[in-house]
């Protein structure tokens, strides 16, 4: 069986993607395919909710195990424990992947059919690519893996370093 997900976006409306994927295909795997084709770092933080009708988040699906307790249908599951058969079920499911933990962005996976495999097609793959994948970090915020100087250091923590120099000195009156 081959699933079949249309993926939008809420920060441009002429981006589409459709994929079809094994119905047993890992969420981690989904993850990875869905970083390759979109030229996402897989090893950035990353989940998937299961969603209802609204887009309501329902169940978080982790990229890393964040402890994961089988007694609380609540608690997070890593993605390489679940097969997409597993969670989704009926057409229109949802799905929302979190591609950006720290700008809470998003897009956003429905189920648009259900079939049988297709002879001399390789899946997982795309059917349907329009418009540009938002980028991975908000460039609004500046938020990026890595600076142009190759440092590894957020623009955060470099622009909080220009305050650093002034800690421990007695010329400056903290009130």
């Amino acid at each position: 069986m081959i699933f079949r997900f249309r993926m939008l976006s809420d920060e441009d409306d002429r981006f589409v993607r459709c994929y079809e994927v094994p119905y047993d295909m890992s969420l981690l795997d989904f993850h990875e395919f869905i970083c390759d084709d979109l030229g996402y770092d897989a090893n950035h933080m990353a989940s998937f909710y299961l969603s209802n009708a609204n887009w309501e988040k329902i169940r978080e699906f982790t990229l890393m195990d964040m402890g994961h307790d089988d007694m609380d249908e609540f608690s997070p599951v890593p993605m390489e424990e679940v097969i997409l058969g597993q969670i989704i079920r009926n057409k229109r499911d949802r799905l929302i992947y979190l591609f950006d933990m720290f700008g809470d962005r998003s897009l956003f996976l429905e189920l648009q059919e259900a079939k049988e495999q297709a002879p001399d097609t390789t899946y997982p793959c795309v059917t349907l690519s329009e418009g540009e994948a938002p980028e991975q970090f908000d460039v609004q915020t500046g938020r990026f893996d890595m600076l142009e100087n190759g440092s590894e250091d957020s623009i955060f923590a470099e622009a909080m370093g220009d305050f650093t120099e002034f800690e421990g000195s007695d010329d400056y009156d903290d009130e």
